[in-house]
């Protein structure tokens, strides 16, 4: 409660207290806290679980560093993990390269201070970086001198083994030479705010024009992404993917505080996987030119695959959000965000641009291609609303190509495994999963808001007869504490997983809505009724995993049995 107030504002309805949620915008306070059950939930957007979730989803933290940050504000010092000899090396090797890459950022940044950075200062002016977003990336500069930061390292006492392994010098027997030098240089964050490579420009017609560190024990090119370390902590709901060091930038520096960008690499499946730790929908704004769209194209699936929703921005005349920006501003920046384009719209607009709309022949072909595409999208719902929009984007009569996308489709055309389609195929299932777990999740929520129930249904219902896994070692703890104790603390179930993910479903288990009866009959009645889903969800579920005769007929005597259950309360 302490903890959640110093984010949201709240104020206190009955028992629990209110707020706007953080997760969602909205108008009228539907995040609840309560400080009994120490947990809070969104009655808007069903964001919810206990101190740590909050903490994991607001400030996008792993489970270990919310309990980390919760403890240091408390003054608790933590025990120290027991690790083995191997770790601890492999941990003190992983610090010593973050620290030279700290102490290299360190010496890039005073050079560019200095009056011998001020061609790079100068550059960064002229790009119309301010100041303060200088000192808020921590850019620096590299002097046309090749062995300044081996020297400036060695003054710091690593060993030429060290500064070797971390990528930042050549040493070799013919000589040695600074990787980077007369470049801009950008430091490279992980997500920890940590310093684990670099990106240079340079200045000047030397090639290549952009360098990155090379791929060492702490930095991983296709498991990191630039500006991520800031915008995770960024509340627009979204992330912008661009190409380059300078787009995020000059995007964060205009307030756009989401951007991102892949380094110097195309898009991976561990970069859409990283994403998608801090967000459902992402938006991309690479380059307008021929290599951004193939790269467009390229980045799309592997989004998709990993669950997240694509929208493309056009730039369109400008080549980049830099050069946008510094043409038309933040605002008009904006609105071509909200004008952004689905991915499939965006790929049905580069298939059309393949072919030749005004000759016959060729806009068959067309029609053809943009058919069998659309045959892939698995969800109907999905394939008729895009079939209906393509077709009155490229003047085709809906009918007509409703016929051949059939056709494509009856021909077995593989479906997308990664669009939306699938994803809504997914929710589906999952909507159904839940609507049958439903009457556990509110018999749970129920014996939590009225305790004095575990007396009545000990004898009824214990935690065997909760057979979704979250469920039933929710159910376990509970009966457990209510056996030792006589009470309950619900928040402690949030402790029985480490996951996001599942920490917010359980939050969700726990604060499903109840609408309980007053009148003592009727509460009798729906308490009967609820008890007797839930066993009979059981008892179906053992009937499916047993093969034995024997325990098929004691089943189906039970379940025969529970016609005569009546529940008084």
């Amino acid at each position: 409660m302490d903890v959640i107030s110093g984010y949201v504002p709240l104020k206190r309805k009955g028992n629990s207290y209110f707020g706007c949620c953080p997760f969602h915008n909205e108008k009228t306070p539907s995040f609840s806290v309560s400080r009994d059950r120490q947990m809070y939930y969104c009655f808007g957007c069903g964001a919810g679980g206990n101190v740590y979730t909050f903490l994991m989803e607001y400030e996008n933290l792993s489970f270990q560093e919310a309990i980390r940050t919760l403890a240091e504000r408390a003054g608790v010092e933590l025990p120290k993990e027991e690790i083995s000899a191997e770790e601890k090396r492999a941990g003190d090797y992983r610090a010593m390269l973050r620290e030279i890459n700290r102490e290299a950022a360190r010496y890039f940044y005073g050079v560019l201070k200095s009056p011998r950075g001020k061609r790079g200062y100068d550059y960064l002016i002229r790009r119309g970086i301010t100041p303060e977003t200088i000192v808020q990336f921590g850019l620096g500069f590299s002097d046309i001198y090749r062995d300044d930061l081996y020297r400036y390292l060695k003054q710091k006492k690593y060993t030429d083994q060290q500064i070797k392994d971390s990528g930042l010098v050549t040493i070799e027997e013919k000589g040695i030479h600074d990787k980077f030098w007369n470049r801009v240089m950008y430091p490279i964050f992980d997500v920890n705010n940590r310093v684990i490579g670099f990106g240079g420009r340079v200045l000047g017609e030397g090639t290549p024009k952009y360098l990155n560190s090379p791929e060492t024990a702490v930095f991983d090119k296709s498991r990191n992404l630039y500006g991520l370390n800031r915008a995770r902590s960024s509340r627009k709901g979204n992330l912008i993917i661009c190409e380059g060091y300078m787009d995020v930038i000059a995007m964060h520096q205009a307030g756009f505080t989401n951007a991102v960008a892949s380094l110097g690499t195309a898009l991976t499946e561990p970069h859409a996987a990283l994403l998608r730790r801090y967000t459902q929908d992402v938006i991309l704004a690479y380059d307008s030119d021929g290599a951004g769209v193939r790269a467009a194209l390229r980045a799309i699936p592997i989004l998709k695959r990993a669950g997240l929703s694509v929208r493309v921005l056009d730039m369109q005349p400008y080549k980049d959000p830099d050069e946008f920006m510094k043409q038309l501003g933040k605002d008009e920046f904006e609105q071509r965000i909200r004008k952004a384009v689905s991915s499939f719209m965006y790929e049905a607009q580069k298939l059309a641009d393949e072919y030749d709309q005004n000759d016959p022949e060729s806009r068959t072909s067309f029609q053809h291609a943009l058919a069998k595409k659309l045959a892939g999208i698995p969800e109907k719902l999905e394939r008729d609303n895009y079939t209906e929009a393509v077709a009155n984007q490229y003047q085709m009569a809906v009918r007509d190509l409703e016929k051949l996308v059939n056709v494509y489709g009856s021909a077995g055309v593989p479906q997308t495994p990664s669009g939306r389609g699938a994803g809504e195929g997914r929710r589906q299932k999952e909507r159904k999963e839940e609507g049958k777990n439903m009457p556990q999740r509110i018999l749970l929520t129920w014996m939590v808001h009225e305790p004095s129930l575990f007396e009545t249904l000990r004898e009824y219902v214990g935690p065997e007869d909760f057979m979704e896994p979250a469920d039933h070692k929710i159910a376990e703890m509970l009966f457990r504490q209510y056996e030792q104790s006589g009470q309950i603390e619900p928040a402690m179930a949030m402790d029985l997983f480490s996951e996001l993910e599942e920490q917010k479903n359980v939050a969700a288990i726990l604060n499903t809505k109840l609408d309980v009866p007053v009148l003592p009959e009727d509460r009798s009645k729906a308490l009967t009724d609820i008890v007797r889903k839930v066993k009979l969800a059981g008892i179906e579920a053992r009937l499916s995993q047993s093969t034995d005769i024997a325990k098929w007929q004691e089943l189906i005597k039970e379940k025969a049995n529970l016609q005569k259950l009546h529940i008084f309360v």
